[in-house]
């Protein structure tokens, strides 16, 4: 019999795990599991996959295509990783970290700050958001550029597979070429292979000198130029480049009266940028010959250098009350999408193009992470359009960006992952080779399908 504290089965106690936080998606849910350790994890799973209750793994339900909601069904078990919560161990000299899956990110970040090292993965959401999930759906955040996604900062991973077995993998190696690298399979799986209970994360130096500024500029053709030029001439120390348009700057100052524009040049695109070193190294002479330069050259209209710490933190409140607006406005389109970084002005000259002749008024917010190809298209519709019209309004918009992704050999999902939101564009742009492999590497897992399913792909019944 299960332990009362390993549980919650009533209407009110379950509430806030069946909704994400956007309110977008929402389900029901059977029982929420509360495990504490990888011993509950997997005596649970097993229970689970010989009775075929389907089970549904949840972190800090920060996501954002519905992969961690319960169905409406009410016959999806949840499987909450919120008590495996303990930081294992610091390596300091090995510059690694072992953590488990409930972990909070924050939580994460001043366990490495302790002692004086950084986990450099950071999102809006870092406050809330679990290192299981982080690694789930391969999360990408602000300083892909430089360090890379959650793929790339994984070095080991204990999960537990469907039917209760725990597969461990925590070695802390940096060189390991004993064969398949099966702990790559979990990362980006959306829980539909395994139960994440732990991790072996990379750390680094933690950084002495930043540098953040704030540019203004006429186009976007000239951010991506001005990208290729901070990639060449700050080389490994550029850590951000935040594409930010006018729109988004209006949508931000709006929202958060005390922020203001760092700029006063009125310019159609703004690019938020940070430079980071932990050597002793004259960080801000070096940044701000390179931005005189580009001043001098015409390579960017006007840029603010941030003074202090605190400046700095208003210049990314900046980025932050943009993202924190959207929601206030209403429903709207957020897309996730990624286009090699070569043609990221040509996404976007052609999307606004095809959004102002067939949508006009929209509010268009194509705002992200140049350095990386990731784009976040979003789509605030006019007031004008009716409730029982937003729906359709939205979903055309979607498809018209996704056309345009489609014809630049781009990605629909650059960090958020399929889940159920996305599984249908999903299904249509993937080849039958693709779709095969996966559902025979799902088959393999999950012979019984009992974990997140209809989560990326469909159910097979």
């Amino acid at each position: 019999m299960l332990n009362p504290d390993l549980y919650l089965d009533s209407a009110g106690t379950m509430a806030r795990y069946e909704r994400d936080w956007t309110g977008d998606h929402a389900g029901r849910a059977a029982l929420v599991l509360r495990p504490r350790s990888t011993r509950d994890v997997s005596k649970m799973l097993s229970f689970c996959y010989e009775r075929g209750i389907a089970v549904v793994p949840q972190g800090g339900h920060t996501g954002l295509v519905g992969a961690a909601t319960p169905s409406a069904t009410g016959q999806e078990v949840i499987l909450s990783l919120e008590r495996l919560n303990t930081i294992r161990s610091v390596d300091i000299a090995n510059f690694t970290i072992t953590v488990e899956a409930g972990c909070i990110l924050q939580d994460v970040h001043e366990a490495a700050a302790s002692v004086d090292r950084l986990f450099p993965l950071t999102l809006g959401a870092k406050g809330t958001c679990q290192i299981g999930g982080n690694i789930a759906t391969n999360a990408g955040g602000l300083n892909v550029l430089r360090y890379g996604m959650m793929r790339d900062l994984v070095l080991g991973l204990e999960a537990v597979l469907p039917d209760g077995r725990v597969f461990n993998g925590l070695q802390a190696l940096r060189k390991n070429n004993l064969g398949y690298d099966i702990k790559q399979l979990f990362v980006g799986s959306e829980g539909t292979l395994g139960v994440i209970t732990a991790a072996v994360l990379k750390l680094f130096p933690m950084p002495r000198h930043t540098v953040t500024a704030f540019a203004a500029l006429s186009t976007v053709d000239d951010a991506l130029r001005f990208y290729v030029r901070a990639r060449t001439e700050l080389c490994d120390l550029l850590s951000a480049f935040e594409l930010i348009p006018a729109s988004g700057l209006e949508l931000a100052t709006s929202f958060r009266t005390d922020l203001r524009a760092p700029v006063g040049n009125a310019a159609a695109y703004h690019v938020l940028l940070e430079v980071q070193a932990s050597g002793d190294l004259d960080l801000n002479t070096l940044t701000q010959n390179f931005l005189m330069k580009e001043l001098e050259n015409n390579g960017i209209l006007d840029v603010a250098i941030a003074t202090s710490a605190r400046q700095s933190s208003e210049f990314w409140a900046i980025r932050e009350a943009m993202v924190e607006a959207e929601p206030h406005y209403g429903q709207h389109l957020r897309t996730d999408v990624s286009v090699p970084i070569s043609k990221l002005a040509e996404f976007i000259i052609e999307t606004d193009a095809l959004l102002e002749q067939h949508f006009h008024g929209a509010i268009r917010l194509p705002y992200g992470h140049i350095g990386d190809g990731n784009i976040h298209y979003n789509v605030l519709p006019p007031r004008s359009v009716g409730e029982g019209d937003l729906a359709d309004y939205l979903h055309a918009c979607e498809a018209m960006i996704f056309e345009v992704v489609d014809g630049l050999d781009g990605s629909i999902s650059a960090e958020h992952g399929v889940g159920i939101a996305k599984q249908s564009a999903f299904m249509q742009r993937m080849s039958p080779v693709d779709l095969e492999i996966m559902a025979e590497f799902k088959s393999f897992f999950d012979s019984r399908a009992i974990l997140s399913p209809g989560r990326i792909l469909p159910k097979s019944n």
